[in-house]
């Protein structure tokens, strides 16, 4: 072949040279190939492309080019070989079996009892539907929302909020998720430690590793975070942040201690840090009155606030805010024009008008209703249907039961074996940093369609825990 030949005329002789070898077979390297075809090093990446856009060759980056599994053109059946990927991405702190579900998707008829949400009987669904409707037929519905959010809407939430929080101090997010997201990676660097409860939210843990950060755990009691191994931990750490969640905590359910309220704080104070505040469950209360958040009674800007409305109103409500004050709300601002500009503006007026009518209030007070009922029922069948397991108290407020095991069984074991009888539960080791000091579950109550699901569900729980057999002490 001489220098005039085409890539075409190339690809040709390649496919030949294909027929004679088996899948997963390297072709010559393209040095080879110029030098054996006569071509430039142009015509022979163009024949190289084209062969793998047929499916015919497989081109892994710094490794080479290989016969696919199936030459066959157009062979749509052809299984992908994604492996070069794992060279590719090398290492990254993106933590996939944190905020993946570690089971895969329920099979079908699966009482829920992992998840983060409520039940859709539990929903105002048709106070959302009414609401984005006519937000959607607003004539500025499909222009630009201010980065900050909707003016309206950051009022609302800083009357929520209460104490001396004023809009400007608010930051409207695609839900809790993202505030948590765009605050790790505003405040601390890669690298740096992040305090953490123990146990804690798990995707809070994959937001603070995917951000770079060291999560650090200290331990909880029921009275929340312990004052005296937080000094401990920042003096030996040197952390600039601790992650925490003071009320209706997640997956314990504990409420921090009035008394320890300004503890923490002073604590932070002291170690020149800030406080990240995910205040998620504020208005998940079973009834009773429901703590400030830290942030209402703040006035040096240590603590940053998030909040969501999508655990009280439905997942897809994907509306949440980060409020703060001083130059960190500044660097907020920036992340969050980095990543997404602002939130998508129906939702927003949507969200503004649920939150605005009477009815949001009382659609608070039948939800905490309905969760002070199912908390009970769930927390007397667990008792009855797993003997020697021990409850960390009834939560005041919450989704969620904090169930430690009886000694030698195994949390993952067990949420393998629960799945085989059709109800899923949450193994607790994923909601601790490091090693966690005995086995538990979190159990959730909200996501059930009914009462007779949840003591079905706890009737399932304790058959899967009996087809384990006896216990190793």
């Amino acid at each position: 072949m001489n220098d005039g030949s085409t890539s075409g005329e190339l690809a040709d002789s390649l496919r030949t040279l294909l027929s004679r070898l088996s899948p997963g077979d390297r072709l010559p390297s393209s040095r080879e190939l110029i030098k054996e075809y006569r071509v430039g090093p142009a015509t022979v990446a163009r024949a190289i492309a084209a062969l793998a856009a047929e499916g015919a060759v497989v081109t892994r980056p710094g490794s080479g080019t290989y016969v696919a599994q199936r030459t066959r053109l157009h062979d749509e059946a052809a299984a992908v070989d994604t492996d070069w990927q794992t060279v590719a991405l090398t290492d990254r702190a993106v933590d996939t079996h944190l905020m993946a579900e570690p089971l895969g998707p329920s099979p079908a008829g699966t009482i829920t009892m992992d998840g983060g949400y409520v039940h859709r009987s539990l929903q105002p669904t048709r106070a959302l539907s009414a609401a984005l409707a006519r937000a959607a037929r607003r004539p500025d519905a499909w222009d630009r929302a201010p980065a900050g959010g909707l003016p309206e809407l950051r009022t609302v939430f800083a009357h929520i909020i209460g104490g001396s929080v004023a809009p400007e101090d608010v930051l409207v997010t695609a839900g809790g998720q993202s505030a948590l997201s765009i605050a790790f990676r505003a405040i601390a660097g890669p690298g740096s430690p992040v305090l953490v409860e123990s146990p804690t939210y798990p995707r809070a843990l994959a937001a603070a590793r995917a951000a770079g950060l060291r999560p650090v755990p200290v331990p909880l009691d029921a009275d929340g975070v312990r004052p005296d191994l937080l000094a401990d931990a920042f003096a030996m750490t040197g952390a600039r942040l601790l992650y925490c969640q003071p009320t209706y905590q997640n997956p314990t359910g504990t409420v921090l201690a009035p008394e320890r309220r300004s503890q923490i704080l002073d604590v932070a104070r002291a170690s020149g840090a800030f406080v990240i505040e995910d205040d998620f469950a504020r208005h998940l209360g079973h009834g009773g009155p429901v703590p400030r958040p830290l942030v209402a009674d703040d006035r040096d800007g240590t603590v940053v606030h998030v909040t969501s409305l999508t655990k009280p109103a439905a997942p897809s409500l994907r509306i949440g805010a980060l409020v703060a004050r001083g130059p960190v709300m500044e660097r907020m601002r920036a992340v969050r024009l980095v990543d997404d500009f602002f939130v998508t503006r129906p939702l927003q007026e949507a969200a503004l008008e649920v939150l605005s009518s009477p009815s949001w209030e009382r659609h608070v007070r039948s939800l905490g209703t309905a969760l002070r009922e199912r908390c009970g029922m769930l927390a007397a069948a667990i008792t009855q249907e797993i003997p020697g397991a021990a409850l960390a108290g009834l939560p005041t407020g919450g989704l969620h039961l904090w169930v430690r095991l009886p000694p030698g069984v195994d949390d993952t074991v067990l949420t393998n074996a629960a799945r085989q009888r059709g109800v899923a539960v949450s193994a607790g080791s994923r909601y601790f940093a490091t090693e966690p000091p005995a086995a538990h579950l979190r159990v959730g109550f909200a996501a059930t369609a009914d009462h007779a699901e949840l003591t079905e569900g706890a009737r399932r729980l304790g058959a899967a825990l009996a087809d384990l057999g006896p216990r190793q002490e």
